[in-house]
């Protein structure tokens, strides 16, 4: 389910009902918890946060010409996604994320390697990912990404 867009208000606004309070409340656990540096965009046909190049004048290394990206919120067909590049990126990360998450939710962790998927709206653990959000800095972002995933 591609969303075509060009605000993160526009993208908003064409969710259904049932998946608009979600995307909304995520987005705003997201934005609320991000150390200051990250901007909001809507990067990929989602809602974006990136590493500016103002703060990272290379970009993206698959594309210079996009700021480094870092979360991304979507409304998918069957579910809702949270992507985080830190997870992928960090195996101490992931491996606090997946031992947190039962703590949080009664289901079991619907994950990719950096794509969280909730086919519950319901479901979805916002304390958790706020405090997900805090682990990361701008800084701490590029400097993982420099070590671990830019080639």
């Amino acid at each position: 389910m591609t969303i075509e867009a060009n605000s993160v208000e526009e993208y908003l606004s064409k969710l259904p009902e049932g998946r608009k309070l979600a995307v909304t409340r995520l987005r705003e656990t997201v934005h609320k918890n991000l150390p200051k540096g990250f901007k909001e965009c809507i990067n990929y046909k989602m809602i974006g946060y990136v590493v500016p190049h103002s703060i990272y004048p290379g970009g993206y290394h698959c594309n210079p010409k996009l700021p480094l990206p870092f979360i991304n919120i979507a409304s998918q067909k069957n579910f809702v996604a949270l992507y985080h590049s830190g997870i992928y990126a960090d195996q101490k990360l992931y491996d606090w994320f997946v031992k947190e998450y039962p703590k949080h939710v009664k289901t079991k962790l619907d994950m990719g390697k950096s794509c969280i998927r909730f086919k519950k709206v319901e479901n979805i653990p916002y304390e958790l990912i706020a405090e997900l959000c805090q682990k990361m800095t701008t800084t701490d972002w590029i400097n993982l990404y420099e070590q671990n995933i830019k080639k």
